[in-house]
């Protein structure tokens, strides 16, 4: 059977791996990540200082060591919570984690008591551990793949059960220690299993950070880093499925095609960073008026595109119109602009490439008949006009 001098050197070479490959992602500036990383120093330092014995004094030993594990697992909460943008810590936390050392320093010098300790402290690290399982599959991300968040609530979760037994045994007075390296059989189990559990906790984390990343490379593959639209490749393979799947329901599907008028001469009158600041406002814009399921893309330049699910041509046009409307009453500052758009509506069978062309037709005439209107195109590959110039 393994000592307890073993299996706590195992785990401290576990911590100090996990801060090692944790800080490795400091540079990623994933939220959360540094806290993980500064509780996996901190727990190492403590096991060091577990390990000295008798070679360190005996408030450093084991009066620090308590204090820094208590404080590096609320640091491994509070990075949860901080990785999913929630509040890191609440007052009353910080009031328990002070009392719960109160209470370990009474156990430690007023009324030695090694049980009573075990079982405070392993209390209060199942409070950590079951909070950390709970943040992370209340908060997990629904459009991200699920293994990595299920992994780590899991890890945490055996470690609250491991924790609440713990107490529970030195609590009843089910198990005795002299020693907290007492090799005693149960202590030995106890110690096995938490050196399992946290170096899953550790794993858990580092997939929780490489799952950002990718969650990152994945958007500046799609997102057009300037306005926040989807880019053309993505935007045009969004929309082929969503039209293909619309029309074996046998749904309405329309496009409109979005150009904003004489946007190089808002360049060369107001300047570039002008220029884009005048497209992060038409996004911006397009945005927040655009109902949840429209697909909004960057086709290039000033050209934008959008794809109205489940909606006829006159409610495209309406809808479009209603965006033109959303520039007006919301002008972006020292440079205005106004957009034009095309209007059209799948038929039968119909491919993007196609009802892109009648649409951009259709813009094109919006741009001869003045610009700042939208203009519906006919089935018939002309362009009628269906809204005018602004009243």
């Amino acid at each position: 059977m393994p000592s307890t001098v073993a299996l706590l050197s195992i785990a401290l070479m576990s911590c100090v791996m996990s801060a090692a490959v944790l800080g490795s992602l400091l540079r990623a500036d994933v939220c959360g990540v540094a806290r993980w990383c500064a509780a996996c120093g901190i727990i190492s330092v403590g096991m060091v200082l577990i390990l000295a014995g008798t070679h360190v004094p005996r408030w450093l030993g084991v009066a620090v060591a308590h204090g820094l594990f208590l404080v590096a697992s609320l640091a491994i909460l509070q990075g949860a919570r901080e990785f999913f943008g929630r509040r890191k810590a609440t007052f009353s936390e910080y009031a328990v984690v002070i009392g719960v050392y109160a209470v370990l320093l009474y156990f430690i010098y007023v009324k030695p008591n090694l049980d009573a300790r075990v079982a405070v402290s392993s209390g209060y690290f199942a409070y950590v551990r079951g909070a950390v399982g709970w943040t992370v599959l209340r908060y997990r991300p629904r459009q991200r793949p699920q293994y990595c968040y299920y992994f780590l609530a899991i890890a945490a979760f055996v470690g609250t059960a491991l924790h609440i037994a713990r107490s529970a045994a030195y609590g009843l007075g089910l198990n005795h220690q002299t020693a907290f390296l007492d090799p005693s059989p149960l202590n030995i189990a106890f110690l096995g299993l938490g050196i399992l559990s946290f170096p899953f906790m550790s794993i858990g984390m580092v997939m929780l950070a490489h799952d950002r990343l990718a969650e990152r490379m994945e958007r500046l593959a799609t997102v057009d880093e300037l306005t926040g639209a989807l880019v053309r490749r993505a935007f045009m393979e969004r929309a082929a499925a969503t039209v293909a799947a619309a029309q074996a329901s046998g749904a309405s599907v329309a496009l409109a095609i979005l150009d904003l008028d004489n946007f190089k001469a808002v360049n060369d009158q107001y300047g570039h960073a002008a220029g884009d600041f005048a497209l992060q406002h038409f996004a911006s814009t397009m945005l927040q008026t655009l109902r949840p399921g429209d697909l909004f893309g960057r086709l290039g330049g000033e050209e934008f595109a959008v794809l109205f699910p489940a909606t006829d041509e006159a409610q495209a046009l309406q809808l479009t119109n209603g965006l033109r409307m959303a520039i007006a009453a919301h002008p972006c500052g020292q440079t205005p602009y106004t957009f034009s758009a095309g209007v059209d509506e799948f038929g039968p069978g119909e491919k993007l490439a196609r009802v892109l062309a009648r649409a951009d037709a259709a813009l094109y005439t919006a741009k001869a008949l003045g610009r700042d209107c939208v203009v519906m195109a006919s089935s018939h590959g002309e362009s009628d006009e269906k809204l005018a110039q602004p009243g």
